[in-house]
């Protein structure tokens, strides 16, 4: 099957008394048995669930993996993915990453013996360059969050192979629509399904797709001996919203072009951050390992941060929040917002500033996005 017809039909038909065309939610906290040893496959809901394994079933089939385990937020799959690793062991990860994901490398898990190296991840001799004997693991992230740096991803698992490393990449940002991460050679897949794979900002979740049989059992583990699987609901509204992800990003690509060329010849903006900008460093490395360029983008607007205040009271359309991936476009401030976590120096040396403001392009009309961002900068 094709990309958009697995989003429709993978792991939907459950339901063998009825046949409901649409996958039943089973809110059952418990299964009961039929004997002393055999049972219908599920027994506690923490354990596993139908509605879930059906999500699970279809986030695999769109990665490429062999298996998946939904959790009940993003950071819970970063979490669980973490735990392919133990204390003593050292990670390599990009210094622009996520300010969540930061926060639990920098501070929980180093706290608990982890070691990280945080580096540009735009040249891969940064990466070669910190590889230790006890390198266990590679952290991805492309495109960054909130820049929008790309990584040469096949580069990097390359690297990876040749130390021994486990190979990790966050695809929150692109969906498997627009990027397959394990075609490139990597090990392991997270997303926070929370953001384009759900699509419609009424769940919050995880996922980590594993490619071999090692990583999911171990994952499968971790997920259920911690209680971190997402509730039979939220896996349901996220297999409701999957099946519309081609479409929708589409239509959010078509609303971040033109917003990025907008701005990209704005007089009031000083730098535009989307790789599908032919300016962008990362354009041609983006067109030969992605699909297309996605709906995220940031800017820096001249000024400082009384200038990207004044952006943000002016606009109708966006709403200033947290989070991305919705239908609706929405605005935030990295400075004090997605990436308060990180320490002010860690964020000036990712390149992240008082001017820098981060959209989430939703799939509105790109000419109303464009003028509502145009009236907002021009007062």
């Amino acid at each position: 099957m094709q990309f958009q017809t697995r989003c429709v039909h993978v792991g939907v038909n459950k339901d063998t008394a009825y046949n409901s065309c649409i996958t039943p939610i089973y809110p059952s906290s418990t299964f009961y048995w039929d004997d002393l040893n055999t049972h219908k496959g599920y027994d506690y809901t923490r354990s596993g669930n139908p509605t879930r394994k059906a999500l699970e079933e279809n986030l695999a089939a769109l990665e490429g993996g062999i298996d998946c385990k939904a959790t009940c937020t993003g950071m819970a799959a970063i979490t669980t993915a973490m735990h392919l690793f133990r204390p003593g062991d050292h990670i390599v990860a990009g210094h622009d990453i996520y300010g969540g994901t930061y926060r639990l490398f920098a501070d929980v898990l180093t706290s608990q013996g982890y070691r990280f190296s945080f580096v540009n991840m735009g040249d891969p001799e940064n990466v070669r360059a910190a590889i230790t004997p006890e390198t266990k693991g590679i952290w991805i992230e492309s495109p960054s969050n909130p820049l929008l740096n790309v990584v040469d991803i096949a580069a990097i698992t390359d690297i990876a192979r040749s130390a021994g490393a486990v190979s990790i990449a966050d695809n929150t940002f692109l969906s498997p629509y627009l990027q397959r991460p394990m075609e490139l050679g990597v090990d392991v897949v997270v997303h926070s399904t929370t953001k384009y794979l759900n699509g419609h900002s009424d769940v919050v979740g995880g996922c980590v797709i594993t490619r071999n049989e090692e990583h999911a059992e171990r994952i499968g583990y971790i997920v259920n001996a911690m209680g971190l699987g997402c509730s039979p609901f939220d896996a349901w509204l996220v297999l409701r919203g999957v099946k519309t992800l081609g479409p929708r990003m589409e239509a959010h690509q078509r609303g971040a072009t033109a917003l990025a060329r907008m701005l990209d010849e704005h007089p009031a903006v000083e730098r535009v951050y989307y790789p599908g900008l032919e300016s962008h460093p990362g354009h041609e490395l983006a067109k030969r390992q992605q699909a297309g360029f996605g709906a995220m983008l940031s800017f820096d607007v001249k000024g400082g941060r009384p200038e990207a205040e004044q952006v943000f009271s002016r606009l109708k359309l966006f709403s200033l929040a947290e989070s991305l991936g919705g239908v609706e476009s929405l605005v935030e401030y990295p400075e004090t917002m997605s990436h308060a976590s990180m320490t002010l120096e860690a964020r000036r040396e990712a390149g992240i500033s008082e001017r820098t403001i981060r959209v989430s392009v939703g799939i509105e009309s790109p000419d109303d996005l464009v003028a509502d961002m145009r009236q907002a900068l021009e007062g």
